[in-house]
Formats: C-alpha cells, structure tokens, sequence
C-alpha cells in the first residue's frame, strides 16, 4: 500500500527545496506556487502539492488530524510511513489539520495559540477543487504590495474562517491551501474581503 504514495525522490535536497518555496509562500501571501513532487495515486484525496507539503512539514514531532472527509487508511499509512508524524482525533491538538472547505462548516475547535505563544496553534493544509490568482476574495496586509487576488470556488466557509484571523492577531490559524501541483499560503496576518464583483473562474487542471 505505501509503495503506491511515492516519498521524495531525494529526501534531503527536496525536503529543502520545497521548505524554501513553503516559506516563500507565507511570507507573499495570495501568490501561486508550483510544487514539483511525485503526485501520489489518483483515487487520492489529495493533490501533488499538498502531498510534498505533508512530506515536508511532517516529522517525530508533529500531530496531525484529517477530516473525516478526506481520511482513508492509504493516506493514514502512507503520511506515517514516509514521515512518522502522529495522527490525533483532537483537532486541538493538531499541529497540521487536513481539511476541505466543506470540513470547515462543522465547528471544529482548532488551537489557535495565545498572546504568549501564537506559534502553538494549528496550521490548516485545505485541499480545494479550484486555485487561481483572480476572483472575489482581495488579500491585503504584510508581504502583499497593495493587494492580491484569489478564487477557491464558491464555499466561503474557508474564506470565513480564515477572515476571522485578523481580529484576534497575534492569535489564529494559518492556511496552506492547494490545488492539484498549486499551493498559495494565507497567513494570520493578512486581511481578506469579498469583492462583489463578477469574476472569472479556474476550474483545476
């Protein structure tokens, strides 16, 4: 079974290059990322980019918890194979949680830190069926010049969940959220607000 999710190719120059472009990504928000990394199966849940995400960020150290949208024992065994984290069923707990917009309607608590120690809160890695640079969501706040663009379909649970960062900074959740090989990070920090005009739309490809 784990044969069938790939690892990286070459572990420690890839695990590099991908942190480099995660970081990358967080600190421009709202801007697309290709992530170059064996795709695993195709009747999985998730794409090539959250995939070499997992395999980057996971370790001996981290939990992670998968809603039960997108939990299927190959993921289980495959994320604890390649990486050793360890799977919890509390979302407060979880370092990474794996999620869809459609996980987030449920009120799920996830630890969002505190004033002393904001990094001690969980960072969502949300699997989307739709991830382009344009559309009715505008980004503004650090490391965005002016403002930035994105479409993740039309679910505004995420985009609601994330917006509610802003008012309880330094406290909050920060989102990797990916698409097929497409990755873009939502910090804490930035500040989201839907435009209500028309936008085109990008299917994922």
């Amino acid at each position: 079974m784990n044969m069938l999710w790939p690892g990286l190719t070459d572990p420690v120059h890839d695990s590099q290059r991908l942190f480099r472009q995660l970081l990358q990504a967080m600190s421009e928000p709202g801007t697309l990322h290709t992530l170059d990394v064996a795709a695993p199966p195709e009747d999985a849940p998730i794409g090539a980019a959250l995939w070499g995400a997992m395999l980057t960020l996971c370790d001996l150290d981290t939990n992670v918890w998968i809603a039960r949208d997108l939990d299927t024992p190959a993921l289980r065994s495959a994320l604890t194979f390649h990486t050793g984290c360890r799977l919890t069923d509390d979302p407060a707990s979880a370092d990474f949680a794996v999620v869809t917009p459609a996980s987030l309607h449920a009120e799920v608590a996830f630890a969002t830190g505190s004033d002393e120690y904001p990094d001690r809160s969980t960072t969502l890695l949300v699997v989307l069926d739709r991830l382009a640079d344009h559309g009715p969501w505008q980004l503004s706040g650090p490391g965005i010049p002016e403002r930035r663009r994105l479409d993740v379909g039309a679910d505004e649970a995420l985009m609601q969940c994330l917006a509610r960062n802003r008012s309880r900074f330094p406290r909050g959740l920060d989102a990797l959220l990916a698409c097929d090989a497409r990755l873009t990070a939502i910090p804490r920090s930035t500040r989201i607000e839907k435009r209500l005009e028309e936008s085109r739309s990008c299917m994922s490809q």
